[in-house]
Parts: C-alpha cells; structure tokens; sequence
C-alpha cells in the first residue's frame, strides 16, 4: 500500500471512531507524511487512549506545522489543547505558558475568528482554578456568545456547560441547570466532538451531584456508560464513568457492586496515566465502607483520598461520630460550616453537620441548618436534598421531644428516598418514624417500623446501623412506653438530679430535658417528679 492510502485508511478509522485503529496508524507513518491535522488526529487518539506523552509531542508537532504554513488560528487552536492537556496534568506554569504564547498569536493577528472563543475558555477556567469565581462568573458567557456566533458546536457546548456550572454556584441554581440540560442534549445527540463530550459528559454529572440532584445524574450516568462503551479502547473518562456509576450503586443499596466499580475507576485512572481525580473514587470508598461497618478500612480509604487531593469530609467527621470521637467530628462539621458559605458547597455539609450537633445534644444549634438544608432542597428543586432536609429536620424534633413533627418530616424523607430507589436512605427514615411513634405512645406500629429498618439494613450488609435499630427494638419490654433517652432522663429523676444536673450529664440543653420530663409525665400519669422516681424504683429502672 501506498503512503497515501495508509493515510486514507488512518483517517477513516479515525472519522469512525476506532481509536486504537487511527492511533496506530497515525503513528505508525512518517512524521513527514503527516499534515498538521493529522498531528492534532493523533493527539486525539492519544488523549482517548490515555496515552499523555503522546499528546503533548504531537500537538507540539502540529503547532510548529501550522505556524510554518502561516495558519495562525491552527497554531493557536493546537496551543488550547497544550494548555487544557497539560493544566489537567498539573503542570499549571508549563500550561500558562502556553497560553500566552497563544494569546500573543492572536494579539498579532487581524479579525475576530472563533479561536479568540477557546482562548476565553481556557481563561474562564484558570479563573476558576484560582478561586476567582466571580471573574469566572462574567467570563463564561463570553465563550458561549463566541459559540454561537461561529456557529461552532464545540464551542458552543463547552460555553453552556461552563456558564451552566458558574450560575448553578452563583445560587442561581434553576437558571444553571437549564443552561447544562441545554449543552447536554448536543452531548447526546452527537453533535460534538469526542473530548469535548467526555468532558462535558463529567463535568455536568459532577455538577449535579454537588446539588444532589441523583435523578440528573443518573440519566447522565446511563447515558455516559453508553457513549464509552460504543468507543472500543476508550480509556479516557473511564475512570470518571466508573465511578458515576460507584456513586449510583450506592444509592441503590448495592455495596458489593459499588466498591467492585469502585475499585474499577481507580485501575483505569491509572491506565490513563494517573489522575489528581482517582480520590474521588478513595472517598466514594471510604462512604460505602463506612456505612458497612468496616471503620479501619474506611479510614484508610479517606487517608488514601486526601494523598491525592480530594476532601475527606464530611464523611469522615461521620466515621469519627460512629467510633465515638464526638469532639473530632463536632469540631470538624463546625469548621466546615465556616468555610462552606456558598449554598452549594454548604448543601453538602448541612445534613452530617446536623447529625453530628444532635448527637452531641445541641439540638438547638442544629435546627437553624435544618431548616436552611430543607429551603435549599426547595430552592434547588433536588428532591434527595428535599429528603435530607426533612430527616434533619426529624432529627431535631426528636431531640426537642416534638414527635407530632417528627413523624411528619420522617415521612417526607422516607417517601422522597423511596422515590429515588435507596434502601438505606428509607431505612433510616422508618428508623425516626418509629422513634416519633414511640414518643406518641403507638408501641406497636413503632416496633414494625424499628423491625422493617432494622431488617433493611442487615439486608444492605450495612451492620452498624442494624445493630442500633435491632436495639430500638429490643426497648419494647420498656414499661409505658418511654424511649431510651426517657428512660436516661428518669433515672437520674429519680437519683436526685435536677434539670441543669440532667442536662450537663446527657449533653442536653435544659429545654429539651424539661421536654423529655413533660412526656414522662404524661406516659407514667404522674405529676410529680417524686411520682416517676417512684415509678422508676417499681420498675427496676432506677
């Protein structure tokens, strides 16, 4: 075969998709053959492939071909790609560089023309990179009016997406997601090019994640699996696919599944060369672990996540509450509320902080963000968001001994998870509506909601939480019906303390403990504080 007909064959495999077909090719031919296209054909393939030397020395090659032909736009199109390729390595200096050089192209060069619009990109997400989101903010429509002036679909879709993810962190969220449903349907039907697909594929999934909006997600999840599967050889964005897909299976109840996926995204990031984003799949990890029980090997998930760069909270302020470290995890939910101030980031760290101030007995406290979790799950129109709010808000009427409330608000939660197919979520939820019922003084549909948790739970394999309804349970032989925070407070009732005493020894305010006293009351018949200690000595609960 003739060089021209290998090259007919390289670029055909490449039109069709065949990466590791096109990359052989390609690279299989002379270097003199080859026309600065075909440099850049190659890198794509490359960067499909995972293979991210090869990238970057081809589009260094094609750069240097379009500049000897005089193809300003090509030299600085091949110059965009060095700097997303080498900034999403980590080599920001080696990045910024080329994007001066770049911008200096284009500085020098007459009319307005499309590549000044991936220029703007790039710039709009070295914004984003310093933390500087409100420049980020009135830079991303820029890219986006560039996209739609030159008609380029690429542009256009990467404009959306990244104006979409500004306004969503703006608090803006409704506005935001319009604007990524808008840039994923061109995703999906096809419209744009392969790595900008991807990219766009995982930066919106993420996105909508970061609000909770699952059912989002898992359209998008769905249809990212199907995108990579119809690409043989595919490595790039596997990784992330992978553990789109962790993420789902956990939700659903399918622990096994997810940590087996989970551990699938972290072989493929490094098939792909390695990647600052394999502590995402670490942390995902270190969640499923934990809610399993197996505290050490969640630790050392979150540890394994933090190495590469990945936050470890609030997960693991969660796994030092259940090892008993309560002080670790308050002081930790408290530092992130300080530092999480935007409602996106702050929807993230509302619902653990929530658990983790009831459990330490600052109902008070926790009521505040409750209620601010359950008006973001509104504002953002997420129905998991709207199910977290209501347990936290169930959580806090627990404490404040408000069980009317209490079963309302667990009721919501359990219907909304229920919505969203997530076992251990519903089984939470039935695990406050049986304790609302126990405080209403309805024994028996308490125990059948406490028994269907404690069942769902040993089902998921999730052994804590089992472990703690399967106790709820077992408070049945309690006379009259007091919980197990009743019965604390009426035996030391009856030792003599006082409400202040009380309140201190069970990390209580003294308002909930005047609230808990109130119902004791009322389930013993007494009217007297003398009354229920005497109850207590006749019952052996003193």
């Amino acid at each position: 075969m003739s060089v021209l007909d290998d090259l007919r064959e390289a670029r055909e495999a490449y039109e069709r998709r065949e990466w590791v077909a096109a990359y052989d090719a390609l690279s299989g031919l002379e270097a003199v053959d080859l026309t600065p296209d075909d440099f850049v054909a190659l890198a794509n393939a490359a960067y499909l492939l995972g293979r991210r030397n090869d990238v970057i020395q081809s589009l260094q090659r094609a750069y240097q071909e379009y500049l000897d032909r005089d193809d300003v736009p090509g030299a600085a199109r091949a110059a965009y790609w060095l700097v997303a390729t080498l900034w999403g390595g980590g080599e920001v200096a080696v990045g910024n560089g080329w994007l001066a050089r770049a911008q200096r192209l284009l500085d020098e060069y007459d009319g307005d023309i499309v590549e000044r619009g991936y220029l703007q990109e790039r710039v709009t997400f070295g914004h984003v990179m310093k933390g500087e989101f409100g420049d980020a903010v009135a830079a991303a429509p820029l890219v986006t009016e560039y996209g739609r002036r030159f008609g380029d679909p690429d542009l256009l879709a990467m404009g959306l997406h990244v104006e979409g993810r500004m306004t969503i962190f703006s608090g803006r969220v409704s506005e935001g997601l319009r604007l990524l449903d808008e840039a994923m349907i061109s995703v999906i039907a096809g419209e744009v090019s392969p790595i900008y697909s991807g990219v766009i594929y995982c930066s919106a999934i993420e996105a909508v994640q970061q609000i909770s909006d699952l059912d989002r997600a898992g359209q998008w999840t769905h249809a990212l699996t199907a995108w990579c599967d119809g690409q043989p050889g595919l490595v790039a964005y596997t990784g992330q696919c992978a553990v789109h897909r962790g993420q789902l299976m956990r939700l659903h109840g399918a622990f096994d599944d997810a940590l087996q996926e989970l551990q699938r995204a972290i072989r493929r990031y490094a098939d792909a060369g390695g990647s600052a984003a394999v502590g995402e799949a670490y942390y995902e990890q270190g969640e499923v672990l934990r809610l399993r029980g197996s505290h050490d090997d969640a630790e050392a998930a979150y540890d394994r996540a933090a190495e590469h760069g990945h936050a470890t909270q609030p997960g693991r302020a969660l796994l030092w509450l259940a090892r008993g470290r309560r002080d670790a995890a308050l002081s930790a939910v408290e530092r992130l509320l300080a530092e999480r101030q935007d409602p996106v980031h702050r929807s993230q760290v509302l619902a653990a902080a929530v658990e983790v101030m009831v459990d330490a007995g600052r109902a008070e406290d926790a009521a505040p963000l409750a209620a601010q979790l359950s008006e973001l799950g509104t504002e953002f129109d997420c129905t998991a968001l709207q199910a977290a709010g209501a347990h936290a808000m169930a959580l806090v009427a627990l404490a404040r001994a408000e069980p009317e409330a209490a079963l309302l608000a667990g009721r919501r939660c359990t219907d909304a998870w229920s919505s969203l197919d997530a076992p251990y979520e519903v089984a939470r939820g039935r695990v406050l509506i049986g304790r609302a019922l126990r405080l209403l003084g309805d024994e028996r549909s308490a125990v059948a909601e406490l028994c269907a948790a404690r069942d769902g739970f040993a089902a998921l394999g999730a052994s804590p939480a089992a472990r703690a309804a399967d106790d709820l349970v077992g408070d049945t032989a309690v006379p009259a019906g007091l919980s197990p925070r009743e019965v604390e407070v009426l035996r030391l009732v009856a030792a003599g303390r006082s409400n202040p005493q009380i309140a201190v020894e069970l990390v209580l305010s003294e308002k909930t403990v005047a609230r808990h006293l109130s119902n004791i009351f009322a389930k013993l018949d007494v009217g007297s504080r003398t009354a229920a200690a005497a109850f207590a000595y006749e019952h052996d609960l003193a």
